[in-house]
């Protein structure tokens, strides 16, 4: 059963490989390049390219190996003849998914290494960054692209595409379905449940001048909100302007609508709206932060990791349950 399956798996599982592979020669070539730097301007296209990689491929393995692992037999009528031979139905799906999930995890698991590998330099200098110029690793699309998460997205896509292909025994249907949930997942995840495996550590900061970092305002309101510098590194929650009470002040208050040009001025000089803007905190207002610090990348790494791993486990048992009712 175990050559049966890799027989019918192995077009699909080496041209993923061999992507890989190609993946990994362009990092180990452009990689050691980057040790020492301090500018990284010239590595947007690879390092944005490396997290997209890193995101198709989850839905690669879901799409085209988990969804005509087993709807391909159940459209074509094969898994019939296998469970009339020595081979029970539990046997069959065992392989086939034992196959699959230790593929699709050792491949996102060596990407995943790679990836991390070569932008290692970049994420070292985010991690010191307190503006918003540089992605650090724990920001939510990078996230997923670093440490051992991609293993879970693996696993659980591959999973899901074999539930689905069972529960629809369509192959084009199945492939839309695994592809539209997955990626829902993958975007209501880091939305609403990561920030909250672990408490938000709440900061609260003196309104200065020189530590805005962004005004946001429009012809209507005025000045809406403003940016504080954020600590190094971290993943920011919330960015708020609080009054002296401890209440969001939205919309802000009128006394600093007057700092942003009238129509007709031209733009401000450097400078001078933030210094105007600090007028916030000589009346008791201050800026609250809410954010996940930089320290916790691997604790929620592991986290994350243990959610799919149990979503995956949760589809396998479905997967199981659906096997009884094939016929």
């Amino acid at each position: 059963m175990t050559w049966l399956t890799w027989r019918q798996f192995r077009i699909p599982a080496l041209s993923v490989f061999a992507g890989l592979l190609a993946v990994a020669v362009v990092l180990a070539i452009t990689g050691p390049s980057l040790v020492g730097r301090t500018n990284f301007s010239d590595q947007d296209t690879l390092f944005y390219g490396t997290i997209l990689v890193l995101y198709l491929l989850p839905a690669v393995i879901g799409v085209f190996w988990g969804v005509p692992m087993i709807t391909r037999e159940l459209e074509s009528g094969t898994h019939s003849l296998v469970w009339n031979q020595t081979v029970t139905r539990k046997q069959w799906l065992t392989t086939k998914l034992g196959v699959g999930l230790l593929a699709a995890m050792v491949a996102a698991g060596l990407l995943g290494w790679a990836v991390s590998w070569w932008a290692s330099p970049i994420d070292a200098l985010a991690a010191t960054q307190t503006d918003r110029g540089m992605l650090s690793r724990i920001m939510p699309v990078v996230f997923g692209a670093r440490g051992i998460v991609p293993i879970g997205y693996a696993a659980f896509a591959l999973a899901l595409g074999v539930a689905v292909g069972m529960l629809l025994k369509r192959t084009v249907a199945a492939m839309a379905v695994t592809l539209a949930t997955l990626a829902a997942v993958l975007i209501l995840v880091p939305a609403f449940v990561r920030p909250y495996l672990l408490p938000p550590q709440t900061e609260t900061v003196a309104i200065v001048g020189k530590d805005i970092t962004n005004i946001t305002g429009n012809d209507n309101q005025g000045i809406t909100e403003i940016g504080m510098r954020q600590p190094a590194g971290a993943w920011v929650l919330a960015n708020e302007t609080v009054d002296p009470a401890g209440n969001v002040a939205a919309p802000l208050p009128d006394f600093i609508q007057t700092c942003a040009p009238r129509p007709g001025q031209g733009p401000p000089e450097h400078g001078s709206m933030e210094q105007c803007m600090a007028q916030l905190g000589a009346h008791g207002y201050q800026q609250r932060l809410t954010f996940q610090p930089g320290s916790r990348f691997w604790p929620l790494q592991w986290l994350e990791l243990a959610l799919y791993l149990a979503m995956t486990a949760l589809l396998t048992w479905f997967c199981f349950r659906r096997l009884r009712h094939l016929s």
